[in-house]
């Protein structure tokens, strides 16, 4: 963890994992969406959010629209944007229908609120989102590092060229989403990516960096023979 410049975001929507984070120093910040929220149980999301805001209230904190057309998603904004100074309101790149945000993003823009520009995928997105951007605005330009891997593409080059287009804007702040494992806090980092966010898993092994391989190996064999007693296999 020694001199990175990446900002580690934690990921979810379990309010014990959150300030657990929190407490151990290691994130700069918090992001979460609809299905984090479905997954940790979450039922009443502006509860939730309040919640979170009273009990984080010194780190960025974003919190997703959750309407499919435009002009809810815009009173959705307004509700989200009235949590708090530390909120930035994340605002998928299209609704469903495949139609682009630029425009609701340019309208919420110009009032001057943070935004988190999420689920962008192609290098088009990030440039129609930074061109809409309010340079006297901080905002968050989420790229899916992770999900572009997951089809079979080499996420790096994305990754490098939008750390290019977003350093055009200032207040852009370029964050390498859906992570998978704790490398890919060093490759964000390598590449000048502003933040990474994390879930609860990567950061505890984040606190693992630095152990000698040795050790590493060690502690996996007796993984291996801790199971071997607990089932009580036998081969001969």
């Amino acid at each position: 963890m020694v001199n990175l410049n990446v900002k580690i975001y934690a990921d979810g929507a379990v309010l014990d994992d959150m300030l657990s984070a929190y407490e151990s120093g290691i994130v700069s910040g918090f992001t979460t969406n609809p299905s984090l929220m479905k997954k940790a149980g979450v039922k009443d999301y502006v509860a939730f959010a309040k919640e979170v805001v009273e009990k984080i209230p010194d780190l960025p904190l974003s919190f997703e629209v959750f309407a499919d057309d435009f002009e809810t998603m815009e009173k959705e904004a307004e509700k989200i944007h009235s949590f708090g100074d530390n909120v930035f309101i994340k605002i998928p790149i299209t609704n469903t229908k495949g139609e682009s945000s630029i425009p609701l993003i340019k309208k919420l823009e110009d009032k001057g609120y943070s935004l988190n520009v999420t689920a962008i995928l192609t290098l088009k997105q990030v440039e129609e989102t930074v061109a809409a951007l309010n340079p006297n605005v901080e905002n968050i330009v989420s790229v899916f590092a992770g999900r572009i891997a997951d089809v079979g593409v080499d996420p790096i080059p994305y990754m490098k060229k939008s750390v290019e287009i977003c350093k055009t804007k200032k207040g852009a702040n370029l964050l390498w989403a859906s992570s998978r494992e704790v490398f890919n806090v060093y490759e964000a980092d390598r590449l000048g990516v502003d933040i990474i966010t994390c879930t609860p898993e990567i950061i505890s092994k984040l606190k693992k960096v630095g152990k000698p391989l040795e050790e590493v190996s060690l502690d996996t064999v007796k993984g291996f023979n801790k199971d071997i007693e607990s089932l009580g296999y036998s081969i001969l």
